[in-house]
């Protein structure tokens, strides 16, 4: 059972294999996404994200969710040495680094509390996976060639993982650098990481992208995650594990 719908201004497609999959279960699913969207959207002039960037709302009035998101969000600023950072240049707090993948995680488990065991979510290209396809494979997740995103340059096979790709190709630059926020980042255009889930995977994309080609030395360093990052002339460098997960049968 598929469905695919736009929220949170990107295509959202939730894929079950489970027999007992229901429109249900999707519907839930989609309206918590619709619920994200309508908490952390800073195009929205209701959210709650924009509320607070407007003084309208104290601390102390902050739901928990949005607590949560940026506790982590500190957290994660911390793990990567000031490179992830909320604080976009204007001055406002921007959290989509993080929330795109903690939605779609959270979105995951809510499937797993509803006893699916084989689906995955893909949320503007960033993908949790859980079990088997309806073919009894691993998932197949293509990355795109950001110079022509109708190639894809590589296919990995996940059935666990989450994956996520920071990039400029397709929404210009809307990643900076924390320590030279002047500065666009050209050095690459896109890093996909792989994780133990979409959560930790979109994060840590984030922060790599923000330091340009050393990005990829961080992730490589990162116990339990891959990477592949193409810089500004095609080139592509992977982490010393990735090529594992272009083996559908590893």
């Amino acid at each position: 059972m598929t469905e695919t719908r736009t929220l949170m201004g990107m295509t959202i497609t939730v894929e079950i294999a489970d027999t007992s999959a229901s429109k249900d279960i999707l519907d839930e699913v989609f309206a918590f996404f619709e619920y994200v969207d309508a908490t952390f959207s800073t195009y929205k002039d209701t959210s709650e994200i924009t509320r607070i960037n407007k003084k309208e709302l104290r601390p102390a009035d902050y739901g928990e969710d949005m607590k949560t998101v940026l506790a982590l969000s500190e957290q994660t600023k911390k793990e990567t040495n000031g490179y992830f950072d909320i604080i976009a240049p204007d001055g406002t707090y921007d959290p989509s680094g993080l929330v795109k993948g903690w939605a779609i995680y959270r979105a995951a488990q809510l499937l797993e509390q509803r006893g699916m065991k084989h689906f995955y979510v893909n949320a503007g290209g960033d993908i949790q996976t859980r079990g088997k396809n309806n073919a009894g494979e691993k998932w197949s997740v293509g990355i795109k060639n950001p110079f022509n995103t109708k190639e894809i340059v590589k296919t990995v096979f996940l059935q666990n993982e989450g994956v996520a790709t920071s990039g400029t190709y397709l929404r210009g630059q809307h990643i900076w650098n924390p320590k030279k926020r002047s500065e666009a980042l050209t050095e690459i255009v896109s890093i996909t990481v792989i994780g133990p889930n979409v959560y930790e995977a979109d994060r840590f994309a984030t922060a790599a992208f923000a330091m340009g080609k050393d990005g990829i030395g961080f992730i490589e360093k990162l116990s339990g995650f891959e990477g592949y990052q193409i810089d500004k002339n095609g080139m592509a460098t992977m982490t010393s594990g990735f090529e594992e997960y272009t083996n559908a049968h590893a």
